[in-house]
């Protein structure tokens, strides 16, 4: 029989110092060559760690939640083949989730008791007040009617927080944020660090930044017959469609080298220029939102940019997104529309200077020559650092978008 060995956890990027560890094998779980044997949460992503070889995991060295760094020492392992292969992980915590949920625990907190009855038999007047005196008809009163008397006490003197309220334990696996059904439990569960990192960095960009928003409009009509018009042509040689961000990144990264100082930052007493345009784009995870970056924008083309798109897409549903996938963007591009919002304020994604908001295409009537025609609008915002950008620079590069999408030959022009 082999020795035991200890596993080492992989190594992190520079920019990651730790992560919380979840197992996704237990102790006396055969596990072949490069099988997932658990995943480190990190603020930025996910970790996987393999099986270096195939063999009986013996000893679990930390508890699954945990804090780890890199290359710490993770399990034991009992190098061999026999043992078959394990079961999935999805099938291990489907089990113990059916168990567990059988007797989920929980704690009551038992309402205070009602002081209604109480109340009710407060004490009341010996005997009633006399009535008023009512004026003899014409007679012009001489006082104010009489005033009813609020209560000494409340109608109903139970405290809200005495409202009965069940807290349950969710057995591992098993999802907490189900579909609200009217029973009165709430359930607590750890944020991941992902989701804690998102919170962090928007609450640091509001505290830092001196964000201010402006809007335009963008008459969408000839992205959409374009589309329309050479969409199956561009399937055939390039093997993706023809979407709506490609032609607003590249809109952006043409504004972006008109206005240079867009793409600059501040740092400290130091203005940061960027000879090159990397656009982060947001994208919506069950983690949270993450922002891969698409790099040197200024030379690709709208091929190149859906290619891309594709690829960071599967990436990032996939949770196969590295560190270095998001890091280094210049400017930000979100797109609240694919959900159905009509209008929104971004936030600026730090350490950038400015974000542009993408929303719904909607049909409203607008005037074209004089004429009222009914025409699909986008709104559009650019939220922007005014420490750094002025008004007239961020109402310029917002107009030169809106140019560039609505006429693509402006930016062959160089107009």
């Amino acid at each position: 029989m082999s020795d035991v060995i200890t596993v080492d956890g992989p190594a992190f990027a520079e920019s990651i110092s730790e992560g919380d560890i979840r197992w996704l094998k237990q102790k006396g779980d055969h596990v072949n060559e490069d099988e997932l044997v658990a995943e480190i949460e990190t603020d930025k992503t996910s970790v996987e760690v393999p099986a270096p070889q195939a063999g009986t995991i013996v000893e679990l060295l930390v508890e699954d939640g945990a804090k780890v760094t890199a290359k710490q020492k993770l399990y034991k392992l009992q190098p061999g083949a026999g043992g078959g292969s394990s079961a999935s992980p999805a099938k291990d915590e489907s089990k113990s989730s059916a168990s567990a949920a059988a007797s989920p625990a929980s704690v009551k907190n038992d309402p205070a008791p009602s002081s209604a009855s109480s109340s009710s038999t407060a004490s009341s007047p010996s005997s009633p007040p006399p009535p008023p005196h009512k004026p003899a008809a014409g007679e012009i009163p001489k006082s104010a009617p009489p005033v009813a008397r609020p209560p000494s006490t409340p109608s109903s003197s139970t405290p809200v927080g005495a409202v009965p309220v069940t807290r349950v334990t969710v057995p591992k696996g098993v999802d907490p944020s189900h579909a609200i059904t009217g029973a009165r439990d709430e359930v607590r569960v750890k944020a991941n660090r992902m989701r804690m990192r998102i919170a962090q960095r928007l609450k640091d960009a509001q505290n830092t930044y001196a964000m201010l928003t402006t809007f335009n409009e963008i008459d969408m009509s000839s992205l959409i017959e374009m589309r329309k018009t050479y969409q199956k042509e561009f399937v055939a040689k390039h093997g993706v469609k023809l979407g709506m961000m490609s032609p607003f990144v590249r809109a952006a990264a043409y504004a972006l080298q008109e206005s240079p100082v867009v793409n600059a930052v501040l740092d400290e007493n130091e203005i940061v220029y960027r000879h090159f345009v990397d656009i982060s784009v947001a994208v919506a995870t069950p983690k949270g939102l993450v922002v891969p970056v698409l790099r040197n924008v200024e030379s690709m083309n709208y091929a190149q940019i859906e290619l891309e798109l594709a690829n960071l897409g599967v990436k990032a549903r996939e949770g196969k997104l590295a560190v270095e996938d998001m890091e280094g963007g210049t400017f930000t591009i979100s797109n609240g529309g694919v959900f159905g919002s009509m209008f929104g304020t971004p936030i600026i994604n730090p350490p950038q200077s400015a974000i542009l908001g993408m929303h719904g295409v909607f049909d409203r009537v607008v005037p074209v020559n004089g004429k009222p025609e009914i025409r699909p609008i986008m709104q559009i915002a650019l939220t922007y650092d005014h420490r750094l950008i002025d008004g007239r620079e961020a109402v310029t590069f917002l107009k030169k978008i809106k140019t560039a999408v609505e006429d693509p030959r402006v930016m062959f022009m160089n107009l």
